[in-house]
């Protein structure tokens, strides 16, 4: 099991708008560089991306949560 951690602090989104559907779901194949999710700091939202191969698993926080530097964001098997 992987885990893909934010790279910096700021809020954590599944998805690009509350109109789109998450990024990924369980068992969604990853590939390296899938977008994962957003972070946002200060109004600039930055991609968070896989950097390895993997099934998704699951998200490790909840949706639009504030996370730092570190925190695990997501799962992949």
């Amino acid at each position: 099991m992987s885990n893909i951690q934010s790279p910096l602090p700021g809020t954590f989104y599944h998805q690009a708008s509350p109109e789109e559907p998450p990024f990924k779901s369980a068992g969604d194949a990853v590939a390296v560089g899938d977008v994962i999710g957003l972070i946002e700091v200060m109004k600039t939202f930055i991609q968070v991306t896989a950097e390895e191969p993997g099934t998704f698993e699951k998200y490790a926080v909840q949706n639009a949560a504030p996370v730092t530097a570190g925190d695990v964001v997501a799962e992949l098997k």
